[in-house]
């Protein structure tokens, strides 16, 4: 791999762990508000996005990166108040992550394609769950018409928007 590809893979991985950082902390909050009959979906997506952070701090290391860190605390989209907002903010959540692991997918081959390839589907599939809808490229169509583009959407190799964005107050 040229060090102009691992570069790529490199960026692309710490962009998928800081998305992973924000959802952690998203999720957080959607456990706080969530309705009892939506807490253990809350808890399993909680835990799967704390295994691929772990996961991804590992594969930075491999690459001779330092992980990015966490934010102490993010900014969330919207007031979340009630197990509505909750639930839209889970939503939320997973299609911002599968936004960045699409640019993982397009950075990576072999087995680390696979592995972006299965993070995707499966923010895709919990999006789906939360949000009751679903696009046809998860990933991509969301950012095709936004302007904020990134991947074959755009053309270009723009950074996604965050999960969540960094706040210096919790």
């Amino acid at each position: 791999m040229s060090d102009e590809a691992e570069e790529g893979v490199l960026k692309a991985l710490q962009a998928a762990l800081a998305a992973e950082h924000a959802a952690v902390y998203g999720y957080g909050v959607v456990g706080g508000r969530i309705g009892g009959q939506r807490l253990a979906e809350a808890r399993s997506a909680y835990d799967a996005h704390r295994a691929g952070r772990d996961a991804l701090v590992r594969e930075v290391r491999d690459l001779g990166g330092a992980p990015v860190a966490a934010s102490a605390a993010y900014a969330l989209p919207f007031a979340v108040t009630d197990t509505a907002t909750a639930v839209r903010l889970a939503a939320e959540l997973e299609a911002r992550v599968a936004d960045v692991y699409s640019d993982l997918v397009r950075a990576s081959s072999g087995e680390r394609r696979g592995s972006a390839a299965a993070a995707l589907r499966e923010a895709a599939v919990r999006a789906v769950r939360w949000s009751g809808e679903s696009v046809a490229f998860p990933g991509l169509a969301e950012r095709a018409g936004s302007g904020a583009g990134s991947g074959a959407a755009a053309g270009g190799s723009a950074s996604p928007s965050p999960p969540l964005s960094a706040s210096a107050t919790p």
